[in-house]
């Protein structure tokens, strides 16, 4: 996997093109928190092979769109498709088409890397086999490596999860997601716990994913600047409602300055 970093925005659309497939769907999605909306008619697209930047204060309900797409937020108002898929919108009721990468990337450190990766794969697994690690069959295991090697850590696949770096970590976090064969990926500050060198290293992953994997991906960012290098489209929330959505190098500093303003959460 090459490190290099772009010096230059992209200024192009998605690597499929403006006629690319929509992976994700979603239609006025509303979500509340007893009398707090925190999401209020977001509407929004990605399409196969597009790397969306979702950018916005803490508590602008980035997270809580990436939550109610993959169950983990129930839907209280609109719609989300997943690959032509129609998300129920019931907490609880996860989905295999698409995958999420979480801040806290939650491996099982005493645990080798492989199995953490084979863990992704749990939900195609009959329950007999899924709760014993010795019991991942060697098909899902090859394929398992094969993800690792993806993301540049196939030679770490036995060593502990725990002795890796921060950012190798979150690329065995990508990993584990890619084994769940889901067409999205959604990241939700996948680099805010990282120091730049591995900001960029995740990143560039991210953007290979959807450019020669074909993924539609999905990234919350506290980092309007990596959303200028690595994305197809920034998009921003403020208090729940779509505040824009534009090329990155549409960016103004009027435009970040309102989606950061004191008052903004």
């Amino acid at each position: 996997m090459s490190l290099a970093t772009p010096t230059t925005p992209r200024l192009s659309g998605p690597s499929q093109g403006n006629d690319a497939a929509t992976a994700l769907a979603i239609t006025g999605l509303r979500k509340t928190y007893g009398e707090r909306t925190v999401l209020d008619g977001v509407n929004l697209e990605d399409k196969v092979g597009e790397l969306i930047a979702l950018l916005g204060a803490n508590g602008s309900g980035k997270s809580t769109v990436l939550k109610c797409v993959v169950g983990l937020a129930d839907i209280d108002g609109g719609a989300v498709e997943v690959a032509g898929h129609r998300v129920d919108g019931h907490a609880g009721r996860k989905h295999h088409d698409a995958a999420m990468v979480f801040q806290q990337i939650h491996l099982v450190k005493r645990s080798t890397v492989l199995d953490n990766v084979c863990s992704g794969a749990l939900g195609h697994l009959p329950y007999s086999r899924s709760w014993i690690r010795s019991a991942f069959p060697k098909e899902l295991r090859e394929e398992a490596m094969a993800c690792l090697d993806r993301v540049g850590l196939a030679d770490r696949a036995h060593d502990r999860a725990g002795s890796l770096s921060g950012g190798q970590q979150q690329r065995v976090a990508i990993a584990r997601a890619l084994c769940q064969r889901a067409p999205v990926l959604l990241a939700d500050e996948p680099v805010s716990a990282l120091d730049p060198a591995a900001a960029e290293q995740v990143m560039e992953l991210l953007r290979s994913l959807a450019d020669d994997d074909h993924m539609a991906v999905a990234a919350v960012l506290h980092q309007p600047d990596l959303a200028r290098r690595w994305a197809d489209r920034a998009v921003g929330l403020i208090r729940g409602q779509l505040s824009f959505s534009c090329p990155p190098s549409q960016l103004t500093e009027q435009m970040l300055g309102e989606l950061y303003a004191p008052d903004r959460g």
